[in-house]
């Protein structure tokens, strides 16, 4: 009797060793493909970090241009200010000018 329970467990045992050499063939190529695709994975992640290092220092650039171009596009608001007060102090001026000069000659023609 144990001759023969040895032989059905060992044709048991057997049978289990086919059937699990079968299932890890069939395995062996989805555990490579997975393999393949990590490492594909690790090179996209060192993509993406570069792209968000170029990012980042783009829009520091970006930045510095920003207000580099606020700065010139108020500078035509504050060169037609400044040209303002130049044209109203030269009014004004002249004005003073002439109202002093006509007190002047005012003034010489009675005294």
């Amino acid at each position: 009797m144990q001759e023969m329970e040895l032989l059905e467990r060992l044709t048991k045992a057997e049978e289990r060793t086919k059937s699990n050499t079968h299932r890890l063939d069939k395995l062996e190529p989805i555990v490579n493909e997975i393999h393949t695709m990590s490492n594909t994975m690790v090179q996209l992640v060192e993509e993406v970090k570069h792209t968000n290092e170029t990012v980042s220092s783009l829009d520091e650039k970006v930045e510095r241009m920003d207000s580099r171009v606020d700065i010139m596009e108020r500078s035509p608001a504050d060169d037609m200010r400044a040209y303002r007060r130049t044209a109203v102090t030269a009014i004004i001026s002249t004005i003073a000018g002439a109202l002093a000069a006509g007190v002047l000659v005012w003034a010489a023609n009675y005294i």
